[in-house]
């Protein structure tokens, strides 16, 4: 039998995994790589792992949300991510459903 915690545990990943990927179109409408964008998150309160974000960009990259280009930065190579104009567009439809839904659950709260 599962215990009341680990229920609760799955659920929260659950609305994390969703926000996520919300949380990640918006920082992309500016270029980042990756490790700046783990950094841009977690300044704004959400610690993403490495193993979680890497896939995911690389998901959404596959899906033709996002463009990336590899530079040189610092004597080091890096890739930069940014939307696509695909990108751009599904981010703003899933931020204005997110603000529906938020407002709708906020009235039900």
């Amino acid at each position: 039998m599962t215990d009341d915690s680990e229920i609760g545990e799955k659920l929260r990943s659950e609305i994390r995994r969703g926000a996520l990927v919300l949380a990640v179109l918006a920082q992309l409408r500016e270029e980042h790589y990756g490790y700046s964008l783990r950094k841009s998150l977690a300044a704004k309160g959400l610690q993403v792992e490495e193993g979680t974000l890497y896939p995911l960009i690389r998901r959404l990259e596959k899906q033709g949300l996002l463009v990336s280009e590899w530079r040189e930065e610092d004597k080091r190579r890096k890739r930069f991510y940014t939307l696509s104009e695909l990108g751009l567009k599904v981010y703003l439809g899933l931020y204005n459903d997110w603000r529906e839904l938020d407002a709708s659950i906020q009235q039900l709260v």
